[in-house]
């Protein structure tokens, strides 16, 4: 069931308008505030960005505060293996906008920023295009749409902020609730950040009601959410399914599978997940459900790797990636990544002892001390579950036995698109 993503990207705001869109903020006006706010809070509606945090829970707490309020709606999407959020702005820049505004109404926030990556211009050039049209609905709301760097942290919700002050990405070490952006007169301002995704989902759960939302998907994680899945499927593909279809759907009938005689081996979702065994593909795609195998949903993008793959080369390359968008600021996160990432290197290479293996291990209670963000923590996960799932590959690494070297190299700090083609596909299921 598609709710957000149609097959085509929709050419104006007259066709979102044929399909219902704007009904959502024009009741949000006719019952207020409170209402919105236990609307969405009954959805159920989880944050889109990765951490699954309860969107209601959120916007209650942002209301509550003295003062100015902002909303930001944070599309700097930064994980390896994910394009839903460029597809979403592309596709439907209209229910993404809708959802700001129905924030703003909720929380009473008169300013409202979208922090994107500079070089997403084209979804950058579809939002700007549906604000204009939009103009009258969003009735006075200042949406200002800031332009940001290609740094992996861009997308942690503090260094947003700091970016919208005109600052480096360096996330800060107290969360937006406690401390929001700084206006230049010196003003503080309660600032609510929501992943676009998560917001593009308001205007229907405020115009059909929390029912309707969660007629769909499961109990703990009601509606739909886009995935992607790329690696070694048959075809890379950007798809809306509802929550608790399981992974092996993804990667089978809207990915196509495999090529001929090959077999997935390992799937991670993101960087900052255990990576799944074949033996959990068919584990529904759900915050509770991956979280009860000691992963993640992330921000639902899945890369594929085939039974030519060796885990500790997957390792090595994703610990490289996180790395260097690592910003230093923690020295037990940017010396855990940087140990990890030498360490799968020595072992792929085949001169990895006893002893280095060891002090990965010892890294794994290390790394995630005095963090900013999420990063240290995805590190150590990532690592344990090469570790730990894929003991038996790390094992015949050190003894000069390696599975398999496919030469990968850590994904780009600036370029995550799976399917390295402007035409995303969307799946209709």
């Amino acid at each position: 069931m598609q709710r957000l993503l149609a097959p085509e990207p929709l050419p104006d705001l007259t066709s979102y308008q044929a399909a219902g869109g704007g009904a959502g903020l024009s009741r949000a006006r006719e019952i207020g505030p409170t209402a919105v706010i236990e609307a969405v809070r009954a959805a159920g509606l989880r944050g889109r960005g990765g951490a699954g945090f309860p969107t209601g829970i959120k916007w209650h707490g942002t209301a509550r505060a003295e003062g100015p309020k902002a909303v930001v709606a944070n599309a700097a999407e930064g994980e390896p293996g994910t394009v839903k959020d460029r597809t979403l702005m592309t596709h439907n820049p209209y229910a993404v906008l809708e959802g700001v505004a129905i924030a703003g109404l909720a929380i009473g926030a008169d300013t409202a920023y979208i922090g994107i990556k500079a070089k997403f211009t084209d979804a950058i050039s579809r939002l700007e295009g549906a604000a204009a049209e939009m103009s009258q609905m969003l009735e006075g709301l200042d949406v200002r749409i800031v332009e940001g760097p290609d740094d992996y942290l861009f997308g942690v919700e503090t260094a947003m902020l700091e970016v919208i002050e005109g600052k480096d990405p360096l996330p800060r070490l107290v969360p937006p609730y406690i401390a929001g952006i700084t206006r230049p007169d010196g003003a503080e301002v309660a600032t609510m950040v929501n992943n676009v995704e998560t917001l593009a989902n308001v205007g229907g759960i405020v115009a059909h009601g929390s029912e309707w939302y969660r007629e769909i998907g499961t109990d703990q994680s009601p509606g739909s959410m886009i995935f992607t899945v790329s690696g070694d499927v048959r075809t890379p593909v950007v798809t809306e399914l509802p929550l608790g279809t399981p992974l092996s759907y993804l990667i089978y009938a809207a990915g196509g599978g495999l090529a001929a005689g090959r077999r997935a081996k390992l799937v991670v979702s993101g960087v900052s997940n255990r990576p799944l065994a074949a033996a959990e593909l068919d584990t529904p795609m759900s915050f509770e459900a991956m979280a009860a195998i000691g992963s993640g949903l992330g921000a639902g993008g899945f890369i594929v790797y085939d039974d030519t793959t060796c885990a500790v080369e997957v390792g090595a390359a994703l610990s490289g990636f996180l790395q260097v968008g690592s910003c230093g600021q923690c020295p037990p996160c940017k010396l855990g990544t940087t140990e990890f990432t030498e360490g799968f290197g020595q072992l792929l290479e085949g001169k990895g002892t006893l002893e280095d293996v060891e002090i990965l291990i010892a890294w794994l209670s290390r790394v995630t001390d005095a963090n900013r963000c999420g990063l240290g923590a995805g590190q150590q996960a990532l690592a344990r579950g090469i570790l730990d799932t894929f003991a038996a590959e790390v094992v015949a690494c050190l003894e000069g036995r390696c599975p398999g070297h496919r030469g990968l190299l850590p994904p780009s700090p600036t370029d995550h698109d799976p399917t390295s083609r402007r035409d995303v596909i969307v799946f209709s299921g």
